[in-house]
């Protein structure tokens, strides 16, 4: 199967992956997983918005065990990231089958489409809509780098948007939803396990910065006369480092428009986005609140005006104690010695985490010995992917086949 998935996406220039929503290398991948959910005899279904279901048995019968991820990318993104999940989904099925094991719940994979935002700037696109986080409205509103809307899109890859919108049927037929997901970071690898069991999501969210200047020519405009936005940009994006420095947060400007966008010409107008990310709530309105302050400050003083727009936001996620509980009971039981699975937090949003809110969610990570992620560098040697395979087995066993 990764053999397979492998290429799908792939830059030849960069290594990494461009699997962007609703693109030609999306529809690649959801051919792939249509094809392995009929080749194992699935029932296979794609939802109102765009996320595709993979069932054994009677879906409407309730109580269902769902497991999966996605499957597409950030720019240039890794292997690993989303595609792990969905691949150790069916081969942890495989393994539950050869175990011989009778199923006493419904089982279904799922991949979440639009699950890092990397086209339309907003994550978790297809489970938001789903649990109703992200209205139609809203989601009518989303447009691309080239002005393209999130209904277009999908309406170019032959998915008709007239149906996207809440789905709480669907949603009310699962009774847990475990997420396998390679670790971003190195926890793991530090404490020296293969596994762990995720106990909350940092809150985290995105904040589009607007600085508006005046165009003007590059080399015949005095200094003293110009209103460059980019000097308060560039001094924004070293008070957000600063600022989370001092918090112990994550602050980063990873994106910039800039318009005109000449060699020559003094901008008009210098676009970023900050992703902060903090352990709690208090320290990330922190750090937000710091970085606007000093881009305000900055902006004043170059004569440029200033917007910020926060564009994403996700509270802090505590996974259900309980779920996460029975993972670790069965996780840490192998012929009657008793094992440590660690549970660790992580800054990182994911489906488990907007679907927390409606149903019960779990995550295990696998490690990442580089601890890199979000590049091609990203990595999870075969034996810790192996682990995890048996270990979300052991995990879907407990719940489904009791």
């Amino acid at each position: 199967m990764w053999a397979e998935l492998l290429p799908i996406g792939r830059s030849s220039a960069s290594g990494g992956y461009r699997r962007f929503a609703w693109s030609g290398a999306d529809t690649e991948c959801r051919a792939w997983f249509r094809q392995q959910a009929e080749s194992r005899g699935l029932t296979y279904e794609l939802d109102r918005n765009g996320n595709q279901w993979a069932w054994l048995g009677d879906p409407a019968a309730g109580d269902a065990v769902v497991t999966g991820s996605h499957l597409d990318s950030v720019p240039d993104g890794g292997a690993f990231d989303g595609p792990l999940g969905v691949v150790s989904s069916f081969a942890a099925l495989d393994e539950l089958r050869a175990r011989g094991l009778r199923f006493t719940k419904p089982l279904a994979i799922v991949n979440f489409g639009d699950e890092e935002g990397a086209r339309f700037g907003l994550a978790c696109v297809g489970s938001r809509l789903a649990a109703g986080q992200l209205t139609v409205e809203q989601a009518h509103r989303l447009t691309d780098a080239d002005g393209i809307t999130l209904p277009q899109a999908m309406e170019r890859a032959g998915y008709d948007p007239g149906t996207i919108g809440p789905d709480p049927e669907r949603l009310g037929r699962i009774g847990a939803f475990v997420e396998l997901h390679v670790e971003q970071g190195r926890a793991l690898d530090i404490g020296g396990d293969q596994v762990g069991i995720a106990s909350a999501i940092w809150p985290h969210g995105r904040w589009r910065f607007d600085f508006r200047g005046e165009a003007n020519h590059a080399g015949t405009t005095r200094l003293v006369d110009r209103h460059d936005p980019m000097l308060p940009y560039a001094e924004t994006v070293l008070a957000a480092r600063r600022e989370a420095r001092l918090a112990g947060a994550v602050a980063t400007f990873g994106k910039i428009a800039v318009e005109p966008n000449g060699v020559n010409a003094i901008p008009s107008l210098v676009r970023g986005w900050l992703d902060s990310r903090a352990a709690d709530q208090a320290t990330l309105d922190t750090v937000v609140t710091g970085v606007e302050k000093a881009a305000r400050e900055y902006a004043d003083a170059q004569g440029v005006e200033l917007d910020v727009i926060r564009e994403s936001f996700t509270p802090v996620v505590e996974f259900e104690h309980a779920l996460r509980d029975e993972l670790a009971r069965i996780l840490g039981k192998e012929r009657d010695a008793v094992l440590s699975v660690p549970v660790l937090g992580t800054g990182a949003g994911h489906d488990a985490g907007i679907l927390s809110g409606t149903v019960p969610t779990a995550m295990l990570f696998v490690r990442n010995p580089t601890g890199v992620s979000h590049s091609p560098a990203e990595f999870a040697a075969e034996d810790d992917c192996v682990a995890g395979v048996t270990a979300l087995a052991d995990v879907l066993e407990g719940l489904a086949c009791r």
